[in-house]
Protein backbone atom coordinates (compact mmCIF):
# COMPACT_ATOMS: atom_id res chain seq x y z
CA UNK A 1 0.00 0.00 0.00
CA UNK A 2 1.12 3.57 -0.60
CA UNK A 3 0.21 6.58 1.48
CA UNK A 4 -2.81 8.55 0.40
CA UNK A 5 -3.11 11.95 2.01
CA UNK A 6 -6.61 11.93 3.48
CA UNK A 7 -9.42 14.30 2.99
CA UNK A 8 -7.97 17.28 1.13
CA UNK A 9 -11.12 18.33 -0.70
CA UNK A 10 -12.69 14.95 0.11
CA UNK A 11 -15.50 14.29 2.55
CA UNK A 12 -14.35 12.12 5.43
CA UNK A 13 -17.23 9.65 5.39
CA UNK A 14 -18.75 8.31 2.16
CA UNK A 15 -22.53 8.15 2.45
CA UNK A 16 -23.91 7.30 -1.02
CA UNK A 17 -23.02 5.75 -4.35
CA UNK A 18 -21.37 7.95 -6.98
CA UNK A 19 -20.73 8.20 -10.71
CA UNK A 20 -19.48 5.06 -12.48
CA UNK A 21 -15.99 6.43 -13.15
CA UNK A 22 -15.44 6.92 -9.41
CA UNK A 23 -17.58 4.07 -8.24
CA UNK A 24 -15.36 1.19 -7.28
CA UNK A 25 -13.03 2.93 -4.85
CA UNK A 26 -15.85 4.98 -3.38
CA UNK A 27 -18.18 2.01 -2.98
CA UNK A 28 -15.41 -0.04 -1.40
CA UNK A 29 -14.96 2.73 1.18
CA UNK A 30 -18.75 2.93 1.59
CA UNK A 31 -18.92 -0.76 2.50
CA UNK A 32 -16.03 -0.40 4.94
CA UNK A 33 -17.52 2.73 6.52
CA UNK A 34 -20.81 0.91 7.07
CA UNK A 35 -19.05 -1.96 8.80
CA UNK A 36 -16.71 0.37 10.69
CA UNK A 37 -19.58 2.31 12.27
CA UNK A 38 -22.28 -0.36 12.61
CA UNK A 39 -20.24 -3.48 13.22
CA UNK A 40 -21.08 -6.96 11.95
CA UNK A 41 -23.61 -7.04 9.10
CA UNK A 42 -24.79 -9.48 6.49
CA UNK A 43 -24.19 -8.75 2.83
CA UNK A 44 -27.93 -8.07 2.46
CA UNK A 45 -27.81 -5.64 5.41
CA UNK A 46 -25.02 -3.69 3.71
CA UNK A 47 -26.90 -3.63 0.41
CA UNK A 48 -29.95 -2.16 2.12
CA UNK A 49 -27.88 0.37 4.06
CA UNK A 50 -25.80 1.60 1.13
CA UNK A 51 -28.25 1.30 -1.75
CA UNK A 52 -25.76 -0.80 -3.71
CA UNK A 53 -26.87 -3.97 -5.46
CA UNK A 54 -26.34 -7.35 -3.85
CA UNK A 55 -24.10 -8.35 -6.76
CA UNK A 56 -21.90 -5.29 -6.20
CA UNK A 57 -21.74 -5.95 -2.47
CA UNK A 58 -20.85 -9.60 -3.02
CA UNK A 59 -18.06 -8.64 -5.40
CA UNK A 60 -16.63 -5.94 -3.11
CA UNK A 61 -16.81 -8.12 -0.01
CA UNK A 62 -15.02 -10.96 -1.78
CA UNK A 63 -12.24 -8.56 -2.73
CA UNK A 64 -11.99 -7.20 0.82
CA UNK A 65 -11.80 -10.72 2.25
CA UNK A 66 -8.94 -11.58 -0.13
CA UNK A 67 -7.18 -8.36 0.94
CA UNK A 68 -7.47 -9.45 4.58
CA UNK A 69 -9.51 -6.39 5.57
CA UNK A 70 -12.91 -8.07 6.06
CA UNK A 71 -13.61 -11.44 7.65
CA UNK A 72 -16.60 -13.75 7.88
CA UNK A 73 -17.83 -14.30 11.43
CA UNK A 74 -20.26 -17.16 10.95
CA UNK A 75 -24.00 -17.38 10.54
CA UNK A 76 -26.46 -15.05 12.21
CA UNK A 77 -28.72 -16.64 14.80
CA UNK A 78 -32.18 -16.61 13.31
CA UNK A 79 -35.61 -18.14 13.92
CA UNK A 80 -36.67 -17.48 10.35
CA UNK A 81 -36.97 -20.35 7.87
CA UNK A 82 -34.18 -20.76 5.36
CA UNK A 83 -30.43 -20.55 5.57
CA UNK A 84 -29.20 -17.95 8.09
CA UNK A 85 -27.19 -15.04 6.68
CA UNK A 86 -23.42 -15.06 7.06
CA UNK A 87 -22.16 -12.11 9.11
CA UNK A 88 -19.09 -10.13 8.08
CA UNK A 89 -17.08 -7.36 9.68
CA UNK A 90 -13.81 -5.51 9.34
CA UNK A 91 -11.12 -7.74 10.77
CA UNK A 92 -10.40 -5.43 13.67
CA UNK A 93 -7.34 -7.37 14.76
CA UNK A 94 -5.78 -7.66 11.31
CA UNK A 95 -3.82 -4.40 11.44
CA UNK A 96 -2.31 -1.98 13.89
CA UNK A 97 -1.48 1.70 13.49
CA UNK A 98 1.38 3.74 14.92
CA UNK A 99 0.40 7.21 16.10
CA UNK A 100 3.00 9.86 16.95
CA UNK A 101 2.43 13.19 18.73
CA UNK A 102 5.25 15.74 18.43
CA UNK A 103 3.34 18.68 19.87
CA UNK A 104 4.91 18.69 23.33
CA UNK A 105 8.38 18.72 24.85
CA UNK A 106 8.09 14.98 25.34
CA UNK A 107 7.45 12.88 22.25
CA UNK A 108 4.50 10.51 22.52
CA UNK A 109 3.83 7.39 20.52
CA UNK A 110 1.34 4.54 20.60
CA UNK A 111 0.21 1.40 18.88
CA UNK A 112 -3.52 1.60 18.17
CA UNK A 113 -6.08 -0.77 16.73
CA UNK A 114 -8.40 0.10 13.87
CA UNK A 115 -11.03 1.32 16.35
CA UNK A 116 -8.61 3.96 17.62
CA UNK A 117 -7.99 2.23 20.94
CA UNK A 118 -4.52 2.65 22.39
CA UNK A 119 -2.92 -0.79 22.80
CA UNK A 120 0.53 0.31 23.93
CA UNK A 121 2.14 3.64 24.77
CA UNK A 122 5.71 4.78 24.58
CA UNK A 123 7.27 8.17 25.20
CA UNK A 124 10.64 9.79 24.69
CA UNK A 125 12.18 12.87 26.24
CA UNK A 126 13.22 15.15 23.40
CA UNK A 127 15.57 16.83 25.90
CA UNK A 128 15.60 20.05 23.94
CA UNK A 129 16.82 18.36 20.76
CA UNK A 130 15.97 20.18 17.54
CA UNK A 131 16.72 19.83 13.85
CA UNK A 132 18.33 16.55 12.81
CA UNK A 133 18.64 15.44 16.45
CA UNK A 134 14.88 15.80 16.92
CA UNK A 135 14.25 13.84 13.72
CA UNK A 136 16.54 11.08 15.01
CA UNK A 137 14.52 10.95 18.25
CA UNK A 138 11.29 10.56 16.26
CA UNK A 139 12.76 7.75 14.17
CA UNK A 140 14.03 5.99 17.30
CA UNK A 141 10.55 6.16 18.88
CA UNK A 142 8.88 4.77 15.76
CA UNK A 143 11.46 1.98 15.47
CA UNK A 144 10.67 0.89 19.02
CA UNK A 145 6.94 0.78 18.28
CA UNK A 146 7.47 -1.11 15.01
CA UNK A 147 9.35 -3.80 16.91
CA UNK A 148 6.52 -4.10 19.43
CA UNK A 149 3.68 -4.35 16.89
CA UNK A 150 1.84 -7.67 17.04
CA UNK A 151 0.03 -7.31 13.69
CA UNK A 152 0.90 -5.85 10.28
CA UNK A 153 0.99 -2.07 10.23
CA UNK A 154 -1.75 -0.29 8.30
CA UNK A 155 0.39 2.84 8.49
CA UNK A 156 2.02 5.51 10.61
CA UNK A 157 0.32 8.81 11.44
CA UNK A 158 2.22 11.79 12.81
CA UNK A 159 0.85 14.99 14.33
CA UNK A 160 3.51 17.70 14.17
CA UNK A 161 3.53 21.29 15.42
CA UNK A 162 3.84 24.00 12.81
CA UNK A 163 2.60 24.26 9.25
CA UNK A 164 2.44 20.97 7.34
CA UNK A 165 1.53 20.88 3.66
CA UNK A 166 -0.48 18.28 1.75
CA UNK A 167 2.63 16.20 1.00
CA UNK A 168 3.45 15.84 4.70
CA UNK A 169 6.33 18.32 4.50
CA UNK A 170 6.79 20.36 7.66
CA UNK A 171 7.15 23.82 6.16
CA UNK A 172 7.99 25.34 9.52
CA UNK A 173 8.00 24.12 13.11
CA UNK A 174 9.77 26.71 15.22
CA UNK A 175 10.07 24.68 18.42
CA UNK A 176 11.70 21.80 16.54
CA UNK A 177 13.70 24.11 14.26
CA UNK A 178 12.39 22.29 11.20
CA UNK A 179 11.93 24.08 7.89
CA UNK A 180 10.78 22.41 4.68
CA UNK A 181 11.42 18.99 6.20
CA UNK A 182 9.87 16.24 4.01
CA UNK A 183 8.96 14.22 7.10
CA UNK A 184 6.34 12.02 5.46
CA UNK A 185 8.67 11.04 2.63
CA UNK A 186 11.62 10.40 4.96
CA UNK A 187 9.62 8.17 7.29
CA UNK A 188 7.95 6.29 4.48
CA UNK A 189 11.31 5.53 2.89
CA UNK A 190 12.71 4.48 6.26
CA UNK A 191 9.89 2.18 7.37
CA UNK A 192 8.35 0.99 4.09
CA UNK A 193 4.74 1.49 5.19
CA UNK A 194 2.24 4.26 4.44
CA UNK A 195 3.01 7.40 6.45
CA UNK A 196 0.79 10.46 6.88
CA UNK A 197 1.92 13.68 8.55
CA UNK A 198 -0.32 16.60 9.48
CA UNK A 199 -0.45 19.49 11.90
CA UNK A 200 -1.21 18.34 15.44
CA UNK A 201 -4.38 20.44 15.79
CA UNK A 202 -5.64 19.13 12.44
CA UNK A 203 -5.04 15.61 13.73
CA UNK A 204 -6.82 16.40 17.00
CA UNK A 205 -9.99 17.62 15.28
CA UNK A 206 -10.10 14.36 13.28
CA UNK A 207 -10.09 12.45 16.57
CA UNK A 208 -12.93 14.62 17.85
CA UNK A 209 -14.86 13.96 14.64
CA UNK A 210 -14.39 10.19 14.74
CA UNK A 211 -14.21 9.34 18.44
CA UNK A 212 -15.55 12.42 20.22
CA UNK A 213 -18.85 14.27 20.36
CA UNK A 214 -18.58 16.54 17.31
CA UNK A 215 -21.92 16.59 15.50
CA UNK A 216 -21.31 18.98 12.60
CA UNK A 217 -19.05 21.86 11.69
CA UNK A 218 -16.51 22.28 14.46
CA UNK A 219 -13.35 24.16 15.35
CA UNK A 220 -11.08 22.54 17.91
CA UNK A 221 -8.59 24.78 19.69
CA UNK A 222 -5.61 22.84 21.02
CA UNK A 223 -3.70 24.53 23.82
CA UNK A 224 -0.32 23.22 24.91
CA UNK A 225 3.22 24.47 24.38
CA UNK A 226 1.67 26.35 21.47
CA UNK A 227 -1.86 27.18 20.34
CA UNK A 228 -3.50 25.97 17.15
CA UNK A 229 -6.90 25.14 15.74
CA UNK A 230 -8.29 22.42 13.50
CA UNK A 231 -11.49 22.85 11.49
CA UNK A 232 -14.01 20.47 9.95
CA UNK A 233 -16.54 22.12 7.65
CA UNK A 234 -19.21 20.27 5.72
CA UNK A 235 -17.70 16.95 6.73
CA UNK A 236 -14.30 17.92 5.31
CA UNK A 237 -11.14 19.01 7.11
CA UNK A 238 -10.27 22.55 6.13
CA UNK A 239 -6.57 23.33 5.65
CA UNK A 240 -6.54 26.49 3.55
CA UNK A 241 -4.73 27.21 0.31
CA UNK A 242 -1.29 27.17 1.97
CA UNK A 243 -2.04 24.54 4.61
CA UNK A 244 -2.00 27.20 7.33
CA UNK A 245 -5.70 27.37 8.30
CA UNK A 246 -6.02 27.29 12.08
CA UNK A 247 -2.59 28.83 12.72
CA UNK A 248 -3.99 31.27 15.26
CA UNK A 249 -1.18 31.09 17.80
CA UNK A 250 0.89 33.85 16.24
CA UNK A 251 -1.94 36.24 15.40
CA UNK A 252 -1.63 39.45 17.45
CA UNK A 253 -4.73 40.03 19.55
CA UNK A 254 -5.69 43.67 19.96
CA UNK A 255 -3.66 46.85 19.69
CA UNK A 256 -2.88 47.26 23.38
CA UNK A 257 0.45 45.45 23.45
CA UNK A 258 0.79 42.47 25.70
CA UNK A 259 3.41 39.84 26.45
CA UNK A 260 6.32 39.28 24.09
CA UNK A 261 5.95 36.07 22.10
CA UNK A 262 8.70 33.58 21.28
CA UNK A 263 8.27 34.58 17.63
CA UNK A 264 9.33 38.14 18.46
CA UNK A 265 5.95 39.83 18.07
CA UNK A 266 4.06 41.40 20.95
CA UNK A 267 0.62 40.19 22.00
CA UNK A 268 0.29 36.94 20.00
CA UNK A 269 -2.45 34.59 21.18
CA UNK A 270 0.19 32.03 22.13
CA UNK A 271 1.84 34.56 24.44
CA UNK A 272 -1.49 34.97 26.24
CA UNK A 273 -2.75 31.41 26.19
CA UNK A 274 -0.03 28.77 25.95
CA UNK A 275 0.31 26.39 28.88
CA UNK A 276 3.87 27.49 29.80
CA UNK A 277 2.80 31.15 29.79
CA UNK A 278 -0.34 30.61 31.89
CA UNK A 279 1.45 28.29 34.29
CA UNK A 280 4.26 30.80 34.84
CA UNK A 281 1.76 33.58 35.51
CA UNK A 282 -0.25 31.51 37.96
CA UNK A 283 2.87 30.28 39.75
CA UNK A 284 3.96 33.89 40.30
CA UNK A 285 0.78 34.85 42.18
CA UNK A 286 1.32 35.92 45.78
CA UNK A 287 -0.91 37.02 48.66
CA UNK A 288 -3.45 35.32 50.86
CA UNK A 289 -5.85 32.64 49.60
CA UNK A 290 -8.58 35.09 48.59
CA UNK A 291 -6.14 37.36 46.76
CA UNK A 292 -4.54 34.44 44.94
CA UNK A 293 -7.94 33.13 43.85
CA UNK A 294 -9.01 36.53 42.56
CA UNK A 295 -5.75 37.05 40.68
CA UNK A 296 -5.97 33.57 39.19
CA UNK A 297 -9.44 34.30 37.86
CA UNK A 298 -8.29 37.61 36.34
CA UNK A 299 -5.40 35.93 34.50
CA UNK A 300 -7.57 33.13 33.14
CA UNK A 301 -10.42 35.42 32.16
CA UNK A 302 -8.04 37.69 30.26
CA UNK A 303 -6.63 34.72 28.36
CA UNK A 304 -10.19 33.60 27.60
CA UNK A 305 -11.14 37.06 26.44
CA UNK A 306 -8.21 37.10 24.01
CA UNK A 307 -9.24 33.70 22.68
CA UNK A 308 -12.79 34.96 22.20
CA UNK A 309 -11.52 38.00 20.28
CA UNK A 310 -9.67 35.86 17.76
CA UNK A 311 -12.47 33.31 17.37
CA UNK A 312 -15.29 35.85 16.91
CA UNK A 313 -14.53 36.60 13.22
CA UNK A 314 -14.17 32.85 12.56
CA UNK A 315 -17.54 32.11 14.16
CA UNK A 316 -19.16 34.99 12.31
CA UNK A 317 -17.66 34.15 8.92
CA UNK A 318 -18.36 30.42 9.08
CA UNK A 319 -21.54 30.44 11.18
CA UNK A 320 -20.07 27.83 13.51
CA UNK A 321 -22.18 26.42 16.30
CA UNK A 322 -19.55 24.49 18.25
CA UNK A 323 -16.06 25.18 19.60
CA UNK A 324 -14.10 22.46 21.37
CA UNK A 325 -11.12 23.07 23.64
CA UNK A 326 -8.34 20.54 24.13
CA UNK A 327 -5.71 21.07 26.80
CA UNK A 328 -5.32 21.15 30.57
CA UNK A 329 -8.82 21.14 32.07
CA UNK A 330 -7.59 22.93 35.20
CA UNK A 331 -6.58 25.91 33.04
CA UNK A 332 -9.16 25.95 30.26
CA UNK A 333 -12.38 24.91 31.97
CA UNK A 334 -13.97 27.49 34.25
CA UNK A 335 -13.14 31.23 34.11
CA UNK A 336 -11.19 30.98 30.82
CA UNK A 337 -13.95 29.14 28.95
CA UNK A 338 -16.64 31.40 30.45
CA UNK A 339 -14.80 34.54 29.34
CA UNK A 340 -14.31 33.09 25.86
CA UNK A 341 -17.99 32.39 25.26
CA UNK A 342 -19.02 35.75 26.78
CA UNK A 343 -16.64 37.55 24.41
CA UNK A 344 -17.86 35.57 21.42
CA UNK A 345 -21.46 36.45 22.12
CA UNK A 346 -20.65 40.13 22.57
CA UNK A 347 -18.72 40.27 19.29
CA UNK A 348 -21.02 38.26 16.99
CA UNK A 349 -24.64 38.49 15.88
CA UNK A 350 -26.57 37.04 18.80
CA UNK A 351 -29.57 36.07 16.68
CA UNK A 352 -27.37 33.74 14.65
CA UNK A 353 -24.92 32.57 17.33
CA UNK A 354 -27.24 32.23 20.31
CA UNK A 355 -26.92 28.46 20.24
CA UNK A 356 -23.11 28.59 20.08
CA UNK A 357 -21.56 26.10 22.47
CA UNK A 358 -18.04 25.88 23.83
CA UNK A 359 -16.94 22.73 25.61
CA UNK A 360 -13.92 20.71 26.62
CA UNK A 361 -13.24 17.60 24.59
CA UNK A 362 -14.07 14.36 26.35
CA UNK A 363 -11.02 12.73 24.76
CA UNK A 364 -7.92 12.38 26.90
CA UNK A 365 -5.48 15.22 26.33
CA UNK A 366 -2.48 12.92 25.89
CA UNK A 367 -4.38 10.71 23.42
CA UNK A 368 -6.19 13.13 21.14
CA UNK A 369 -3.36 13.67 18.64
CA UNK A 370 -2.40 9.99 18.73
CA UNK A 371 -5.96 8.96 17.95
CA UNK A 372 -6.24 11.65 15.30
CA UNK A 373 -3.08 10.28 13.70
CA UNK A 374 -4.81 6.90 13.56
CA UNK A 375 -7.82 8.50 11.82
CA UNK A 376 -5.45 9.97 9.22
CA UNK A 377 -4.22 6.46 8.40
CA UNK A 378 -7.70 4.93 8.45
CA UNK A 379 -9.04 7.64 6.16
CA UNK A 380 -6.04 7.53 3.85
CA UNK A 381 -5.79 3.75 3.56
CA UNK A 382 -9.36 2.47 4.01
CA UNK A 383 -11.52 5.54 3.48
CA UNK A 384 -13.14 5.26 6.90
CA UNK A 385 -13.23 7.49 9.94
Amino acid sequence: MTATQPSHGRILRPTAKVLPEHARGHNRALVLQTLYVQGAQSRADIARETGLTKVTISDLVAELIVDGIVTELGQRESTRPGKPATMIDIDRGAFQIIGIDLSDQNLRGALLDVDGRVLLREGADRAGRTGDAALAAVIELIESLVHQASAPLLGIGVGSPGIVDVTGTVLTAANLKWAKLPLQQLLQERFGVPVLVANDADAAVLAEHSFGDASGDVVLVKVGAGVGAGLILGGRPFYGSNSAAGEIGHVVIGTDGGPVCACGKVGCLEAWLSVPRLTAQLDAITGDAAERLAERELILREAGRRLGIILAPVVGALNLSEIVLSGPTELLDGPLATATIETLRKRTMAEFTGDLTLRMTALARDDIVLRGAAVMVLSGQLGVS
